[in-house]
């Protein structure tokens, strides 16, 4: 069976709304290389969408799992728990930033983690309304598109979303927007649209992920947790795509030094297996009534047993600083590039390893070059390359290697990348 045939029959019983970026039919991955059911290879720089930190089939993660399922793969957490829901909840809850004594929850999904946040913010304060940005991505589910600050495609057609949900500008060139800008909208929402009593939370994402990689300023953090404060608002990070190392820090907000109330855990969690969390400080957490937090698959032991390996491998591989080594290779090699190309890329920026590139037309940063980003990731897997895009403006080549990827696999991968760029630059 070839990549043809397999997208044929893929498209034939599964609905459009779940498409594939790419018509390849992954047969094995290990690292950061995946080989298709034709036998090509690819090198990958997305891993699954910030989920595979540690690498495809790490041995360690491997032998884990296949430990638990010998022993059971279910019996819900919320029935009969487990040691290894237990042991992992208690190293993710020392891990998470700030000195709060704190409690978790486990749940399935990114989206499930963000609509329990909401659901503990509200129980806690007995409010309603929730205050987001503008750009920001937190889900597929109706609450958390409600929450999404972009319209296409994650809002296109689903309407209409639950109410109190209140956007504000994020401070970004490509927002258009400053701090301030952020800060005195929030301050006309209170005065114009809901009172600051009636505000359950609000939430952001240290670094934005779908809008497009941009770093949440430190000074906006530091005036949220202001404001929560002052006003007994939950202050909630979400931190799924920026966590478990890929910047650099165990989470981003560790950057900042500020400590949320809330903050989401997923993605690089478990390595691949379905497996997400609600971290937060113990008083709000413990709000809601017993029973009212949870899910049949939520602390899969299968997902837990994954937990903690990826815990133990980030230790032993040091990849928190692999982390920031490889951004600062990926920043480089880019950087050459953006100097061949001044007119094509407005801007190479990271954190750690996550990376993006951002392109403009000739010369002009605030004419998102849509056109080109698209031609890239669509000529990609002709290059040996799997690569994802983003961006509020659909302009952004966002780059999300392992972090256990090698530096000669990384060259490798840029290379390829120089060669496509170079070719479709030059149409």
């Amino acid at each position: 069976m070839n990549n043809k045939e397999l997208q044929e029959r893929k498209l034939k019983v599964f609905a459009r709304g779940q498409g594939n970026t790419y018509p390849v039919f992954v047969k094995e991955a290990k690292n950061a290389e995946l080989w298709d059911v034709e036998g090509n290879r690819f090198i990958d720089f997305g891993t699954g969408i910030a989920v595979c930190n540690t690498g495809h089939s790490h041995p360690k993660i491997i032998e884990a799992v296949k430990n638990q399922i010998e022993k059971f793969s279910h019996t819900c957490v919320m029935v009969n728990p487990y040691e290894v829901a237990v042991e992992l909840g208690e190293k993710l809850t020392k891990l998470a930033p700030g000195d709060s004594e704190k409690k978790i929850i486990f749940v399935t999904t990114g989206a499930e983690a963000v609509e329990n946040c909401v659901k503990i913010a509200r129980a806690h304060t007995k409010r309603r309304a929730v205050i987001a940005f503008n750009g920001a991505f937190h889900g597929r589910t109706s609450l958390t598109m409600a929450l999404t600050g972009k319209t296409a495609p994650y809002k296109v057609g689903f309407g209409p979303f639950p109410g109190e949900i209140y956007h504000v500008p994020f401070p970004a060139d490509a927002y258009g927007a400053t701090v301030e800008d952020s800060l005195r909208a929030i301050k006309n929402i209170f005065k114009s649209d809901v009172v600051a009593e009636d505000v359950a939370a609000i939430i952001v994402e240290p670094v934005q992920g779908e809008g497009g990689f941009y770093q949440t300023p430190v000074e906006l953090l530091q005036a949220l947790r202001k404001i929560c404060d002052d006003n007994g608002i939950v202050l909630i990070f979400d931190e799924i795509q920026s966590g478990f190392g890929r910047t650099g820090k165990m989470f981003n907000s560790e950057y900042s030094g500020v400590e949320p109330d809330l903050m989401t855990m997923a993605k690089g969690i478990a390595g691949g297996y379905p497996l997400s969390a609600v971290v937060g400080k113990s008083e709000i957490m413990d709000a809601p009534i017993p029973g009212g937090l949870g899910g049949t698959y939520g602390g899969s032991p299968v997902g837990c047993a994954a937990g903690l390996a990826v815990l133990e491998i980030m230790e032993e591989e040091d990849l928190l600083n692999r982390s920031v080594i490889i951004g600062d290779l990926f920043n480089k090699r880019l950087t050459d590039l953006q100097n061949e190309f001044p007119k094509l890329i407005s801007c190479v920026r990271n954190k750690g390893s996550m990376i993006a590139l951002e392109l403009m037309v000739d010369g002009d940063a605030n004419n998102a070059n849509t056109e080109l980003t698209k031609a890239i990731i669509a000529n990609a897997v002709e290059a040996g390359l799997i690569l994802l895009s983003c961006g509020y403006n659909a302009n952004v080549i966002r780059f999300l290697p392992p972090l256990t990827i090698s530096d000669e696999t990384a060259n490798e991968g840029l290379d390829k990348f120089v060669k496509l760029f170079r070719s479709l630059a030059s149409k």
